[in-house]
């Protein structure tokens, strides 16, 4: 068998697995052709016989070995023939592994049947199974989440003793972290809706809102050691140095108190409620604290109100008002940063209008008691008004620049003084009217009357008003201020070039309403024009002169001619008792009656003398003698006038200009009439001149 295996292949599977190899190989090995038999071997001869050479069929892989039969020697002819049987047994053997082989493949055959009825058995036992198995796990899961609901329960003692215990002085982010795990358990036990956890839920809630109000009282206390240190608002406007803050580790504090707070409100909550106690705790304490600071300050604003004279217009600056507005800005400004640091921006403004509330409350009630007396005073102390307009509207507006919030409210409060500051314009061009008409004398001198001075510092004094005032006089527009009209309410804030213009037409009012009454006056009081002129030369120069040395000048521009016009005509109707000394120095000159043009030199006086008839000569006798009766009246006359400086000088020099050329003129005409005895020619040039120029 061994030879057989070294003949056939030198690669197949060893001996010991050579029955699978065989059934493996069994097809190949049965095609095989049967051997030729070899022929018959002839008698034992001494000569060597040539045998043909037989090639066996190779399987098909590689290792093929030929070994030719001629070149076998007699010796193996035996073992041939022995291996040629054993093929033989072989092949029978490979005969019976291929029944064998077909049993075996029957026998698979049925065990697959076998296996398919099986499967068919088994499969909805397995799919049973693997329902068994999601109810096993989703029982799992039930039994953990009710873990997980009784896990707070089984926690709240120990919270309950860390809440219990209170936050004290201790470790305060140990305590806000227990009572939000207690929050947190509150609301898992709620998403369960158990009727078995009703009781739990209550507990936990009482319990969260006990630690929430050992909070908001650590709360209110740090916000209490915050006020306590007292601020002197008076000082920090006059230095002008910023109000003190809450130091940063309290705002950090409270910051985290309130975001815990709020947390937990919005949790806990049922109704609809806007403010949370963190929001009202703060505007309780911090208002209050406020509130108190600029109480003093209220205080004082209303004390020097209280006027010490009568008649005595109030002066800007004067009045507490500008320190209380200056300190309500300041702190205003200051609360704002602390409750920045402790809310959520959503809650600034809110807070913030909460906690200033009690403060703008004092505010308005100062502003209140502050119209009454204005009212009561409001012809002196209208100016108060305005400073107060301007006042709180520049609060206002700075406000809503830092903060965004309390323009409205703050402008409301002052809405009271505008309204009477629109009426005091209206009542102070009456008051002008009525004084003026109400005047039962004015100096016989020709003096000046006060109300020209008292009208003229009014409006001297509203120049340091301008831009209140001309917000006001924009509301009741181009004519608002008269009496008819003054009624008519808007709310416009503008202040520009035309509300400026406004301010100038209702000064131009008021100066035309007083010159045209003191006109009608002088001509019902006093005799004589010039008398009147005077007066109304006096007036106006006082009127020019206050405009000129103040604020109006600029404002007034467009009243210069109208206030020239008045000028002229006073002038005109003080000149008017010059016409008749001016008239003596007239005569009558023929000058067709020479052929030479007549010359005023001192050379021809005694020709011209000579040349006059006697009524000639008595009517310039009688021209001189009227002349010097009136001049020397008229100079008297002028000497009692009461006169502002520069009337007495404008006033002289018209008087130089008219009287002074004619009567040199005349004077070198007829100076001879008298022949120097003084009896007619009283002055010569020089000496008339003189008397004119002591006028000045």
């Amino acid at each position: 068998m061994a030879r057989i295996y070294m003949w056939c292949q030198s690669e197949l599977v060893p001996p010991q697995s050579m029955v699978g190899h065989v059934i493996a190989t069994r097809v190949s090995l049965a095609t095989l052709p049967p051997p030729a038999r070899p022929p018959a071997l002839p008698p034992s001869t001494s000569e060597p016989v040539d045998l043909p050479t037989y090639r066996l069929p190779q399987p098909a892989h590689r290792g093929r070995r030929i070994f030719p039969i001629g070149a076998m020697v007699a010796p193996r002819r035996a073992a041939l023939l022995e291996e040629s049987a054993e093929v033989e047994v072989l092949f029978a053997n490979m005969g019976k592994m291929k029944a064998l082989t077909k049993k075996i493949q029957g026998s698979v055959n049925r065990l697959d049947a076998s296996g398919k009825a099986v499967q068919d058995a088994i499969s909805p036992i397995y799919g049973n199974t693997q329902k068994l198995q999601i109810a096993n796990s989703n029982i799992d899961r039930v039994l953990f989440a009710i873990d997980r609901l009784r896990a707070p329960r089984e926690e709240s003692e120990k919270e309950e003793r860390i809440i219990r215990a209170g936050p004290g002085r201790g470790d305060l982010d140990g305590y806000v972290a227990s009572l939000d795990r207690t929050a947190q358990a509150l609301a898992d036990l709620k998403r369960t809706n158990l009727r078995s956890n009703e009781k739990a839920v209550a507990q936990l809630s009482g319990l969260l809102k006990m630690g929430n109000k050992q909070l908001e009282d650590v709360f209110r206390g740090i916000l209490q050691d915050s006020a306590r240190e007292r601020v002197q608002p008076l000082e920090y406007v006059a230095k002008q140095n910023p109000f003190p803050r809450i130091p940063q580790d309290k705002l950090q504090i409270l910051r985290n108190i309130n975001s815990h707070i709020s947390k937990t409100f919005a949790q806990m909550s049922q109704n609809d409620v806007t403010q949370t106690p963190a929001q009202r705790l703060y505007a309780e304490v911090r208002g209050a604290h406020l509130e108190s600071l600029l109480n003093s300050l209220s205080q004082a604003s209303i004390s020097t109100a209280r006027k010490v004279q009568a008649d005595a217009l109030y002066k800007k600056g004067t009045n507490g008002i500008g320190t209380y507005v200056q300190a309500i800005e300041g702190l205003f400004v200051a609360e704002y940063d602390n409750l920045n640091y402790v809310f959520e921006r959503d809650e600034w403004s809110s807070v913030y209008a909460s906690t200033c509330q009690a403060s703008l409350g004092e505010f308005n009630k100062t502003l209140r008691e502050l119209n009454g007396h204005i009212q009561k005073n409001l012809l002196t102390d209208c100016f108060l008004g305005y400073e107060i307009c301007g006042l709180v509207r520049t609060l206002s507006m700075r406000l809503q620049k830092q903060t965004g919030a309390l323009k409205d409210q703050i402008y409301d409060s002052v809405k009271p003084i505008r309204e009477t500051s629109k009426m005091s314009l209206g009542k102070l061009l009456e008051d002008t009217r009525s004084r003026t008409q109400g005047l039962i004398a004015v100096p016989i001198d020709g003096g000046p009357v006060d109300i020209t001075t008292q009208t003229m510092r009014r409006l001297q004094e509203m120049t340091n008003y301008l831009e209140p005032l001309s917000s006001i006089l924009a509301s009741l527009g181009e004519g608002g201020w008269n009496t008819s009209s003054a009624n008519a309410s808007s709310t416009t804030l503008d202040v520009g070039p035309d509300s400026i213009k406004l301010f100038a037409h209702y000064a131009s009012d008021t100066v035309d309403t007083l010159l045209q009454n003191l006109i009608g006056k002088a001509k019902l009081l006093l005799k004589g024009k010039s008398l009147q002129g005077v007066f109304m030369a006096n007036n106006v120069a006082i009127i020019t002169r206050i405009i000129r040395s103040s604020e109006l000048a600029p404002l007034m521009e467009g009243y210069a001619k109208k206030l020239g016009d008045w000028r002229k005509q006073s002038t005109a109707m003080y000149l008017e008792a010059w016409r008749e000394p001016s008239g003596y120095l007239l005569d009558v000159q023929y000058t067709n009656r020479t052929k030479e043009r007549p010359t005023s030199s001192g050379a021809d006086s005694v020709a011209i003398v000579k040349s006059l008839g006697s009524k000639d000569k008595d009517a310039i006798k009688e021209k001189f003698k009227n002349f010097n009766t009136s001049f020397e009246a008229l100079v008297v006359q002028y000497q009692s006038y009461a006169m502002e400086p520069e009337v007495r000088s404008q006033l002289s020099k018209e008087v130089q200009n008219i009287i002074e050329p004619l009567y040199n003129r005349f004077f070198d005409r007829y100076k001879e009439i008298d022949k120097g005895k003084g009896k007619y020619v009283k002055y010569d040039k020089s000496e008339l001149n003189r008397q004119l120029a002591s006028f000045a």
